[in-house]
């Protein structure tokens, strides 16, 4: 074994998102959608030697959109709220750092749209039903798969292809 992998734990949006894509990179060696203080989430297993924990929130805040309050496109409601769940004081620090960066490279226009990702400590992981496991992989034609997470998945191709495995 001797491959030390890290956690890292993101909210952003319907889980069935963020699982699609992280478990398209390198590095990635287990993504399980879950909740997590009542929001959906996924927890990534990786391999930090391979993919840093910036890339990985790099990746999390150009798929979904850190700027709407407990929502994501047609996804409304607390549950789906932007937010990452620290595992240790350097993540976030980290996440920190990287939203700070965000919002000075792009600020907001007039106050509009800042980014609202929470950032908080990691209580309970509760691994989501079966069913939601894999769910993009298992289920490619149901329309929300074709309508919300196909369009993630090309940015991601485009934008990352160097991440991928």
């Amino acid at each position: 074994m001797g491959n030390k992998t890290e956690i890292a734990v993101f909210g952003g949006g319907c889980f069935w998102c963020g699982e699609a894509v992280f478990e398209r990179l390198r590095g990635i060696e287990k993504v399980t959608s879950g909740y997590a203080e009542h929001a959906e989430v996924i927890r990534v297993e990786y391999d930090p030697k391979v993919i840093s924990y910036e890339q990985l929130l790099s990746v999390f805040f150009s798929t979904h959109d850190p700027t709407t309050l407990n929502r994501q496109g047609n996804d409304v409601g607390t549950q789906y709220r932007s937010a990452i769940f620290y595992a240790s004081e350097e993540q976030k620090q980290k996440a920190e750092r990287f939203i700070q960066k965000l919002q000075e490279e792009n600020p907001p226009a007039g106050g509009e749209n800042p980014i609202v990702t929470e950032v908080a400590p990691l209580g309970n992981f509760y691994e989501a039903e079966s069913y939601h496991q894999q769910y993009y992989e298992n289920n490619k034609q149901a329309p929300y798969c074709q309508l919300v997470i196909d369009p993630k998945i090309q940015k991601l191709q485009k934008q990352y292809s160097h991440l991928l495995k």
